[in-house]
This record gives C-alpha cells, structure tokens and sequence, in this order.
C-alpha cells in the first residue's frame, strides 16, 4: 500500500496536479509514511524527472513552475513535520530578488525547487535591499544567499549585497549564487559570487554542490 502511495505521489507531481498531491500527500501520512520519506523516496525524484525533462527540451517553463507548485503544496504539509522530527535537510537559503527589481516569476521557480530538493527556503521576495540580506544571514543559520535581477541596471545591486556581507563580517559563512537574464558568468566572477546558474533547474544543481562545500551534505533542521 505504502508503496503504491510513493508512486501515486511521484506521478502526480510529474502529471502537474497540485490538488491531488495535496491528497496523497495527506493519505501517505495517514498511512504512517515519514516526511522523510515522502521528501527523500517520492516528492525529490519526481522533480529530479522534471528537471531532467526540461534539460531535454521536453518540458517548458510554465509546466516547471505547476509541478513546483504542486512540490510546494506537499511541503506546506510536510516542512512542520521535518522541523519537529529533526530531519536532516540540504541547508537553509535565503532568495531574493535585489533592491529596484520587481520580477519575481524566476525567483519563485527557483524557491519552490530548491524546497522540493530539500531546502529550507526563505524568500525575501523583490525589491530587496543589502541590508535585509544581511539581517536574514545575521538572524537565522543560513547557508546560501541566492539573488536574481531581471535588469543590466538592477543586476549592479548584486555586489552591494556581496560587499554588505563582507563589511559585517559574515561573507565567509556562506556561499552566494546569482541568476537572472543579464546575471553571466564573467559578471559572477567579477563580483565574486560562488556560483551563477542560467536556470531555476541549474540553480538547484548549484545550491547542491555549494551547499555540500559549505556544510558537508545535510545539516539539522530548526
């Protein structure tokens, strides 16, 4: 039984059903399934597929962010249960897109896969200045601080937020990744962020190995 609810679960994430993941989300932890497991052996792999999908060109952006959405109504249900149990997670990230860009459409892709990778994610949202960055790192254990920018003219806030974390000393507790469509490379580089990812399924390979540098693998959940 238990095993038939796994791959209901993972086929209704692939299928793009947000309501009835919420159903079977809810059954499997009627059945005595864990958060844990639903994360680890149904809501994760089924991402995996979809960004696998999308790599392949046979999945576009709106139909990623549908299947996120769905991820996303699981973990509404499963992230208190993971805190309480004391699951291990991939570590916390703080997501935001910067000081005087409004567009939050990639960013909110991105946020709901890397929770459905196993995240923690706090989202800023737009419009967010250095300083507010700083207050997330300063206030919570936070891993990674992830920053979008959809303009060449906002994109230039990336490095306040870089040189804002190192003027209060906390550059070196965590590892910065950038994106957005003017965000390259060679701009990553120059500002000295750790990563750039061109997309929301990049990003989340990113945050996997920055993550793993930064902390080993897993850390402890609240």
């Amino acid at each position: 039984m238990q095993v038939k609810t796994l791959d209901e679960l993972r086929a209704k994430v692939i299928e793009m059903d947000p309501e009835k993941v919420a159903q079977l989300t809810q059954k499997a932890l009627g059945e005595g399934i864990s958060a844990k497991e639903l994360l680890d052996q149904a809501l994760i792999p089924a991402m995996e597929i979809v960004g696998d999908e999308y790599e392949r060109g046979e999945r576009f952006i709106p139909e990623m962010l549908v299947s996120a959405n769905a991820m996303k109504k699981a973990m509404q249900l499963l992230r208190p249960l993971l805190m309480k149990s004391g699951a291990k997670m991939k570590g916390e990230v703080v997501m935001g897109t910067v000081e005087g860009d409004i567009h939050d459409i990639g960013l909110n892709l991105v946020v709901m896969m890397l929770e459905g990778a196993g995240f923690v994610v706090q989202n800023l949202g737009t419009d967010v200045p250095a300083k507010e960055f700083v207050k997330a790192v300063k206030e919570d254990e936070v891993h990674l601080v992830g920053m979008s920018a959809l303009l060449t003219t906002t994109m230039l806030k990336m490095r306040e937020v870089i040189e804002a974390l190192k003027e209060s000393g906390l550059r070196d507790k965590v590892k910065v990744m950038i994106g957005g469509a003017p965000v390259t490379q060679d701009y990553a580089d120059e500002i000295e962020a750790d990563g750039y990812a061109p997309d929301a399924f990049s990003a989340v390979k990113l945050a996997d190995r920055l993550s793993t540098e930064l902390t080993g693998g897993t850390v402890d959940v609240g």
